[in-house]
């Protein structure tokens, strides 16, 4: 990671109150930072918890102070990411001769867990922003790598996936929206809905049907922001994710050299599906760190809070579920973690353990940050509250990057097809 420079240790995470809207951490004292039993550092070589230390202390001075401001006012934080990538956080895994920081898929996950800590929103949108450079960095050429991916991992530029379209989700191979061929250009027609970063980013890396029907007739172009025919629909208005712009990507006989073509044709929904593989591992890392949060206020909350004389801490009912929280958040961070390093190696159960990881986690991490809201009582369904904010950021990682119910379905598949 040669973009980054060693820091001072990071103090361990303590707790996040808000005050006058704005979230705040607390770091006044080590004695109430991170349990032994959850510290994400267990396991970790002396390099990670060096980066995993600078992702914290990112999260801490840089996010965290601005996480409920950035939400309430819809703000994308561009030079605040662009902070993160002077650190190697905006191509975490390209590789180091375009610009990258050539680290691993379990680095990755590491950062993006201790990121979240301080914007899940945010990291969300970095995470996705490193898998289309990857994308570019994997399968494009010499020109293409050089092209796009310095600007990229500088953040100089910022990125955006195009898979979803309004009439195809989860079904993903039955898009509609083509490219013809016309010569050295692509003549595209189409749209797509749900598009992190859409009309505020400058690059698009989009799924498109070159050929047939199915998979085999899909093709991945890059578009950038600009060429005719390309615009933008309205800013969606959402419940958690706030910080990053969402819009439907709008294709009018939009032109696009055969030169940004990504691999061959045909090869698109193969790209896609690898690019989705390490999202899954991302977005679940982005849970793990909510759910890390979400975790530690509950349990500051209860030690402060007075009900019937003593404090909640003293309730051996909310003792229990604070175990099993904590429980839950270990299993959830060692399956992430496994298929991480499933997918670096290249393993043959990694689809199905990223599956598994993505489903599992985003569905547990959930439950923890919604428990932590409930042990707040009235005051986590409070904004001066930021619990709420991380319910409300995770709750879509449940949906994209591939339902909880497809997740299902592949791994399901999987079993009946070796019974």
């Amino acid at each position: 990671m040669a973009a980054l420079v060693p820091l001072a240790r990071i103090p361990r995470w303590g707790s996040l109150i808000c005050r006058s809207h704005r979230v705040v951490l607390n770091r006044s004292s080590l004695t109430r930072g991170i349990a032994s039993s959850i510290d994400p550092s267990h396991g970790l070589t002396d390099e990670q918890k060096e980066f995993q230390k600078v992702a914290f202390d990112f999260a801490a001075n840089e996010m965290a102070p601005h996480m409920a401001e950035w939400d309430q006012k819809e703000i994308f934080p561009v030079e605040t990411m662009r902070k993160a990538a002077q650190l190697g956080f905006g191509g975490i895994y390209v590789q180091p001769d375009v610009g990258g920081s050539g680290l691993s898929r379990l680095d990755t996950s590491v950062i993006f867990e201790a990121l979240s800590t301080g914007c899940v929103s945010t990291t969300a949108y970095i995470s996705i922003h490193n898998m289309c450079a990857w994308m570019i960095d994997t399968f494009g050429n010499s020109k293409q790598r050089e092209k796009y991916c310095p600007d990229l991992c500088t953040m100089e530029k910022f990125a955006s996936y195009c898979l979803t379209e309004p009439g195809s989700g989860s079904d993903a191979a039955s898009l509609l929206t083509t490219a013809r061929r016309n010569g050295d250009h692509y003549i595209l027609n189409g749209s797509k809905a749900f598009i992190s970063g859409g009309g505020d980013t400058d690059v698009y890396v989009v799924m498109c049907r070159t050929g047939g029907k199915g998979p085999k007739g899909i093709s991945c172009l890059v578009v950038e922001k600009g060429t005719p025919g390309l615009s933008f629909g309205k800013k969606e208005c959402k419940v958690g994710w706030n910080s990053q712009p969402t819009r439907a990507v709008i294709f009018e006989d939009c032109t696009v050299p055969v030169s940004n073509r990504l691999g061959e044709e045909g090869q698109g929904f193969n790209i896609a599906m690898k690019g989705l593989n390490g999202g899954r591992i991302n977005i679940a890392s982005c849970s793990l760190g909510a759910a890390h949060a979400s975790l530690l206020l509950a349990r500051d909350h209860l030690t402060v809070r007075k009900q019937f004389g003593e404090t909640l801490s003293n309730n051996q009912y909310l003792q229990f579920r604070l175990a099993e929280m904590a429980t839950r958040l270990i299993a959830s961070r060692l399956m992430v973690r496994e298929a991480a390093k499933a997918l670096q190696e290249g393993r043959s159960d990694a689809v199905y353990l990223c599956s598994m990881a993505k489903l599992f986690a985003t569905d547990e991490c959930f439950s923890i940050c919604n428990q932590a809201l409930q042990m707040h009582g009235g005051y986590g369904y409070l904004k001066d509250y930021p619990v709420q904010q991380f319910v409300r950021d995770i709750r879509v990682h449940q949906i994209l990057e591939g339902t909880n119910e497809v997740m299902r379905m592949i791994i399901s598949r999987n079993l009946l097809s070796e019974s």
